[in-house]
């Protein structure tokens, strides 16, 4: 999926959010919903997701790319010629550069990987997704309700009553400390795939009781789910997949620890001009 990041890329301008690289790729290539549903081992990514989230390592480490600290990609240049790229070079000139460094740093291992970061990053999605799974309908919810106090929403209930029609907990989400809108919220904690049918009856639950909805699953939601989520002429619904949901836990730092390692640098410079 390397060609189709930059041709996704070209398309949305010369810059895009993650997700719009997303839904331009499987637009451009007309990946059905069988493809789009199919879950990469045991993570909440989808196997779509994983292998673009691999696509943009490369073309970073390869020059064409570079993301800024809000999560927007762009091309370094828009002058790119897709004719003019080959993926298999780019791999190639990837692996070959970070061999090489391994080499110059006297590394012991015969297996380097092309992005140490990024597989760090795929082994705690892992580690976090099977705990999320591992919780108790309840404690799923209560960290629902964690998650929306922390990102700013007042008045945060947890109903869990099953007669309450799929609704799960009840809040008031704040903008700016000036306007606020009550959101009923649901949680599902399972690893498949949320359909167009739940977001309907999610929906319906929500009738005469509010104009906004949240719905939350550590798995995916298809592509109809999506569309009938932002349906003209019903009550919006926005939708929070288990990929979205580790982030938002890791920026947060909700179960989440972040360590920085202290990187020192002999300045030589420095001590010829004393």
């Amino acid at each position: 999926m390397l060609l189709p990041t930059i041709q996704a890329l070209q398309t949305l301008g010369g810059s895009g959010t993650t997700e719009e690289i997303y839904d331009k790729v499987v637009q451009l290539l007309n990946l059905p919903d069988t493809v789009l549903e199919i879950l990469h081992g045991t993570t909440s990514q989808t196997e779509v997701e994983y292998r673009l989230a691999w696509s943009r390592t490369y073309l970073k480490k390869y020059g064409l790319l570079q993301n800024s600290a809000r999560g927007v990609w762009s091309l370094v240049s828009t002058s790119i010629n897709l004719d003019d790229l080959d993926a298999k070079e780019i791999v190639k000139a990837v692996r070959d550069t970070h061999k090489n460094k391994a080499t110059q740093s006297e590394s012991t291992d015969a297996d380097v990987t092309v992005e140490s970061e990024t597989l760090e990053e795929l082994t705690w999605h892992q580690q976090l997704h099977k705990l999320l799974l591992s919780l108790t309908p309840a404690a799923f919810e209560r960290l629902a309700q964690r998650l929306l106090r922390e990102s700013g929403f007042i008045q945060v209930q947890v109903t869990g009553k099953s007669e309450d029609g799929g609704i799960d907990g009840v809040g008031i989400a704040r903008i700016n400390g000036f306007l606020s809108f009550h959101v009923l919220f649901q949680c599902k904690r399972y690893q498949g795939s949320v359909s167009a049918g739940q977001i309907r009856d999610f929906r319906g639950a929500m009738q005469g009781r509010t104009d906004k909805g949240l719905f939350i699953t550590t798995g995916t939601f298809t592509r109809d789910a999506i569309k009938e989520a932002t349906r003209d002429g019903a009550p919006p619904i926005d939708l929070i997949d288990g990929e979205q949901l580790v982030q938002r836990l890791k920026e947060l730092g909700l179960g989440v620890k972040i360590t920085m390692i202290e990187s020192v640098e002999v300045d030589t410079n420095w001590f010829t001009k004393i």
